[in-house]
């Protein structure tokens, strides 16, 4: 059980608790370290580019500049009522296009469908810690583990198999039941 005393309680509220108590600031200090962040207010709605919901809650743009305002009088209106010299310059059609789509969203289907090149950061860690697990291993052969025990010889490991055969170990069905006593080879 979790036993709070009084000054426990007091000094929690004096040293935490007191900004978000006294003031309806979303200003505050970060644990004590003397910094100042920023809360975001999540009680409005926020804007993000994400491809399962393509109409963010608000626009990316939410003050608009005089000319951002023109531009966006032109885009309520029909298109067909711009003047000759607005036609004629594509360059500039497609500039009230752009910058109009560009003040409701920040990035297009195709740029946030654009491959990013994560996966070779991803690829190179990982081949990063397999070669350094490798060295580590390598690491421990050589300097932790003891030498291999004598019993892995070949030739200890040889002398235990014509000891076994001369004992004649397991000899109705095992290891001496497969060799030939009288050619001195195995069947």
């Amino acid at each position: 059980m979790l036993h709070l005393t009084a000054g426990h309680v007091g000094g929690l509220l004096s040293r935490r608790g007191v900004a978000a108590f006294s003031s309806s600031n979303v200003k505050m200090a970060s644990h004590g370290h003397g910094e100042v962040t920023e809360q975001a207010d999540m009680s409005v709605p926020m804007y993000w580019d994400r491809l399962d919901t393509p109409l963010p809650d608000r626009p990316y743009k939410d003050t608009l500049s005089s000319a951002d305002k023109s531009l966006k009088q032109k885009e309520k209106g029909p298109w067909n009522n711009l003047s000759k010299e607005e036609k004629l310059a594509c360059w500039y059609f497609f500039l009230i296009r752009s910058s109009v789509y560009r003040m409701t969203f920040k990035e297009s289907f195709a740029e946030m469908k654009k491959p990013t090149g994560e996966w070779k950061t991803v690829v190179g860690g990982i081949f990063f810690f397999i070669g350094f697990t490798g060295l580590v291993v390598l690491w421990q052969r050589y300097y932790v583990y003891p030498p291999h025990p004598r019993t892995l010889d070949e030739e200890w490991q040889a002398m235990q198999v014509k000891r076994m055969l001369d004992m004649k170990v397991n000899p109705v069905e095992g290891f001496s039941a497969k060799w030939d006593y009288e050619k001195g080879q195995w069947k």
